[in-house]
């Protein structure tokens, strides 16, 4: 199997080259001019924004699998910059499939999307099945569900092989500390090198998230290029919320030196949404796909990541 992952970059695409070229698969990934990549794989530049580059990386790969991963994913700077969200995340990702298209060929597409499509939830709408209605509440959420409506209507219209993904909450080593687990790792990780005073800053901690190992989603993302129904969408997590103290009680325990814990008003979000739970049963039914690593253990491996780190 050959897979091109455009937009090979950023935190989880390492994870993908990896997972991917494990079983064997011969791997290319994409990355900007000013981006780097590592791992067992063919390094391309690609600027999705381009469309007239994006059929000759396709001619020259040949993939069976097209991995669509490259988004401008921060919600915050889709706040700050929505224009350039839109045409990243929706015009970019028209350009991929038109590429698609005229390139021809027997080819599956994956275009990643995020659970946070899912938006206000309904009141006892949990665990979130695929068909539950969309209500984004920030301008990248609204890419991403728009993204999914191109996926359909393209997969439908011009019989294309698309799988489209809702990916929840996913975690590991090497995560930016903007991510919940990543920050409590580091904060602690920090005091215990005498970096920061012994005190955790923390948000709302009775919200309930669902939480997936990054190296379990990125399998997630393997079996659903061989094995996903096509025009589908798929949701991808846990299948099971943890309260935010969890989590932080969980790091507490790992952690070398006794640490305080004060609430920080600039971390705590007056919308914040009590429960997100996705029902997995889908991916289950039709890959087998389940998530295996602990979250005791992501915590942990995220926690070492950040004291080689510092």
């Amino acid at each position: 199997m050959k897979a091109l992952i455009i937009g090979g970059a950023g935190f989880v695409g390492g994870y993908l080259i990896r997972e991917l070229a494990s079983v064997g698969w011969e791997v290319s990934a994409t990355c900007l001019p000013n981006e780097a990549i590592t791992g067992d794989c063919t390094v391309l530049t690609l600027d999705v924004l381009d469309k007239e580059s994006i059929k000759p990386v396709l001619e020259q790969v040949r993939p069976d699998v097209v991995y669509h991963l490259a988004a401008q994913s921060s919600v915050a700077v889709s706040w700050k910059r929505p224009q350039l969200t839109a045409e990243i995340n929706v015009v970019g990702t028209i350009n991929v499939l038109e590429a698609i298209r005229e390139y021809g060929g027997n080819v599956r597409t994956l275009l990643i999307g995020s659970g946070e499509e899912y938006g206000f939830i309904r009141e006892g709408a949990c665990p979130l099945g695929e068909d539950e209605p969309l209500r984004p509440g920030n301008i990248y959420a609204a890419t991403k569900a728009c993204q999914g409506m191109i996926g359909e209507i393209y997969a439908r219209a011009y019989k294309m092989d698309i799988v489209m993904v809702r990916a929840f909450n996913h975690s590991g080593p090497g995560q930016a500390e903007i991510f919940v687990i990543s920050d409590f790792c580091k904060q602690i990780a920090e005091a215990e090198k005498g970096l920061r005073e012994p005190v955790m800053k923390v948000g709302n901690l009775s919200a309930m998230r669902d939480f997936t190992d990054v190296r379990d989603v990125v399998k997630a993302y393997r079996l659903l290029g061989s094995k996903g129904v096509s025009g589908r969408t798929y949701n991808i997590g846990r299948g099971r919320a943890v309260e935010i103290q969890f989590i932080l009680d969980t790091a507490l325990k790992l952690a070398a030196v006794p640490i305080e814990v004060t609430r920080d008003p600039a971390r705590m979000r007056a919308s914040d949404i009590p429960l997100i739970e996705p029902d997995v049963s889908l991916i289950n039914a039709d890959t087998g796909w389940r998530a295996e690593i602990t979250m005791e253990q992501t915590i942990a491996d995220t926690l070492e990541y950040w004291r080689g780190r510092l």
